[in-house]
């Protein structure tokens, strides 16, 4: 890995080294684990009673309380949950924009996460999305010990999942770290992404060049993953378009995410190297503070 990368990673893990990992509060029925989830399941801790519903299982009836009562009742319990991150790295080349702060941002945020889930007593493993999704060498070990990271790759990780996916652990926290500007349904990503997940974060982390691109002139548009070139006159209708298609695309991202029951947040890399804030994961209990 190079120098500058890794000088990346170690600041990123040292900014999470303040936080911890939240315990997922959308925890789905599976064998018991470690720690306790906010929703019901199947450990042997009784939480209470609730009005049977059609398609309860039937070995959850409380039958004593039904021949004192004549009513149907559940007993519901509280589930327990093995904590694991799958942190899945889109190593596209989009990621290093020159004259950004991306990489920077983005290999930052990847040891930020798996430092924050290890303060949470979660295990880890680095994925890199390029031709497929494959395992960085040293990727469950501390970020200080990973190798093997580039971001080069001139694909996308939607085409890394179709091709080889992550092997996902079972009932484990998921994170996918990219820019996201990649033209393609959401839920193609997400769907895999979510399936048998206990909770789904999404970062799109974005450069202030890809935000407020230059103001007005001519400028030579290279597409880095490509190399395709492209001369374009730049005037406020241009902006104002680039600007409703950007928004439309997050808009698109947010949708998906909230239909698949994931958490979506978008930072700008320039800023997120300053402060390592992530306010939006903190409200949501993702992230709390040590």
């Amino acid at each position: 890995m190079e120098a500058a990368y890794r000088q990346y990673v170690l600041e990123g893990e040292r900014a999470g080294s303040r936080f911890a990992l939240g315990v997922p509060r959308r925890v789905p029925q599976g064998r018991a684990g470690l720690h306790q989830g906010g929703r019901a399941g199947s450990s042997l801790e009784f939480k209470e009673h609730r009005d049977y519903q059609a398609g309860d299982d039937m070995r959850h009836i409380d039958w004593n309380a039904y021949a004192r009562s004549d009513l149907l009742a559940v007993k519901v319990f509280h589930e327990e949950i093995n904590p694991h991150l799958d942190l899945v790295l889109d190593g596209s080349r989009s990621m290093a924009l020159a004259d950004s702060a991306k990489a920077r941002a983005v290999l930052g945020l990847a040891a930020f996460f798996a430092s924050a889930g290890s303060n949470a007593g979660f295990s880890h493993r680095l994925w890199l999305a390029r031709s497929g999704c494959d395992a960085v060498l040293g990727g469950s070990d501390r970020p200080g010990m990973w190798e093997d990271i580039d971001l080069t790759h001139t694909g996308n990780p939607a085409d890394a999942m179709r091709h080889r996916p992550p092997a996902w652990r079972p009932r484990g926290f998921r994170l996918l770290i990219s820019d996201l500007l990649w033209v393609g349904e959401p839920l193609e990503v997400l769907g895999p992404c979510a399936d048998r997940a206990t909770s789904v974060v999404v970062v799109q982390v974005l450069a202030e060049a890809d935000i407020h691109p230059p103001r007005s002139g001519n400028v030579r548009l290279l597409d880095v993953e490509s190399g395709e070139a492209r001369d374009l006159r730049i005037d406020g209708t241009s902006l104002r378009k680039y600007s409703a298609a950007l928004e439309r695309h997050q808009q698109n991202w947010h949708n998906a995410c909230r239909q698949v029951g994931a958490v979506f947040t978008s930072v700008i890399a320039e800023e997120i190297v300053r402060t390592w804030r992530l306010d939006d994961l903190v409200a949501a209990e993702i992230l709390g503070v040590q």
